[in-house]
């Protein structure tokens, strides 16, 4: 399995995806079909995955029964739900499961995982999960190449947070979905080095 390149798949979970979603991002469902294919150039260039997944419970400090849509959203992506769950077309086959409220957890199992889910109770995958510092940390690449929804929202703390530990970050623009009424991140984005590539493109970046 390759180290040095990570695909990151930000939250391509149901209730942000589907139409009849908690949290329908719209417009996300027409991207299945690339994340399909961005999966497919993974396996087939033996790439690992990280995937990451908004787990809830009702106590969550970004649930509110009255929602600015910016700092808080009504109930989404609930524990043990489906909305929770992946769309079949990003579900990870046999995925290392990293909870954010599992306080005995070996990583072990990491190095030898071609799927790493890691369920997340925050916006930022970094603080919404003690183990993510770590999981970066063991599997060390030079890469990571980001995908997901939403663009100004979990995506944006992904790239921001992986920007500060790894050396190259690049996000697959035709693969990516905003939420409306928040502010676009890319000018922050190009400040800090991430660069934006097609999925068109990836198989020859991996050359």
């Amino acid at each position: 399995m390759r180290n040095d390149i990570l695909f990151w798949n930000v939250d391509t979970q149901i209730d942000f995806v589907e139409p009849e979603g908690k949290l329908y991002v719209p417009g996300a469902e027409l991207l299945k079909p690339v994340w399909a294919k961005i999966l497919s150039i993974a396996a087939e260039n033996n790439i690992r995955v990280v995937n990451t997944a908004d787990f809830h419970y009702t106590e969550s400090a970004e649930l509110s029964d009255q929602p600015d849509f910016i700092t808080t959203f009504p109930e989404h992506c609930m524990a043990n739900t489906k909305g929770a769950e992946y769309v079949s077309e990003t579900e990870p086959i046999s995925p290392f499961v990293v909870d954010w409220n599992n306080e005995n957890l070996s990583l072990e199992g990491i190095m030898h995982s071609k799927n790493i889910v890691i369920r997340k109770d925050a916006f930022d995958v970094f603080a919404g999960n003690p183990y993510t510092e770590e999981i970066v940390k063991i599997i060390n690449p030079k890469t990571v190449i980001v995908f997901g929804v939403t663009t100004n929202v979990c995506v944006n703390d992904a790239v921001v947070g992986l920007s500060q530990r790894v050396d190259r970050i690049l996000v697959v623009e035709d693969a990516i979905k905003e939420l409306p009424n928040i502010a676009l991140p890319f000018e922050d984005w190009k400040k800090l080095g991430v660069e934006m590539i097609s999925s068109s493109k990836l198989e020859e970046l991996l050359d």
